[in-house]
């Protein structure tokens, strides 16, 4: 397989509806870590369904586990399955459960920090 015939079968399956993510965003991502200097375009289009399945993924499994009310997708129902779901546990610190200031305070009453010895 020629790489002009492997670009052209990216392009085609980037320009079709297969991906709705956009590559130049997920690219500019990837570039972001100061571990690559380049990438291949097959990377490129594998990380991009790859990213897209996930968050299908993610979304599906938020929208089965939530509330179900009016048949929407609520921030409360992610963060609810990122907790629960040992799967998605990783993104705790990304999704996490929101949480009223004066329940914050009630928290910190109980639990005083401790601070170390100087």
């Amino acid at each position: 397989m020629s790489g002009n015939n492997v670009e052209e079968k990216v392009n085609h399956a980037s320009n079709s509806k297969g991906i709705s993510l956009p590559m130049t965003r997920v690219k500019l991502i990837m570039k972001s870590s100061p571990d690559v200097s380049s990438i291949n375009q097959e990377a490129l289009l594998l990380t991009t369904k790859a990213t897209e399945l996930f968050v299908q993924h993610l979304a599906l499994s938020s929208f089965n586990n939530g509330s179900g009310k009016d048949q929407t997708l609520l921030y409360s129902d992610l963060a609810n399955t990122v907790e629960e779901k040992e799967t998605f546990q990783f993104l705790t610190d990304i999704l996490p459960k929101k949480i009223l200031v004066r329940d914050y305070l009630k928290l910190l009453e109980e639990n005083p920090i401790e601070e170390a010895d100087n």
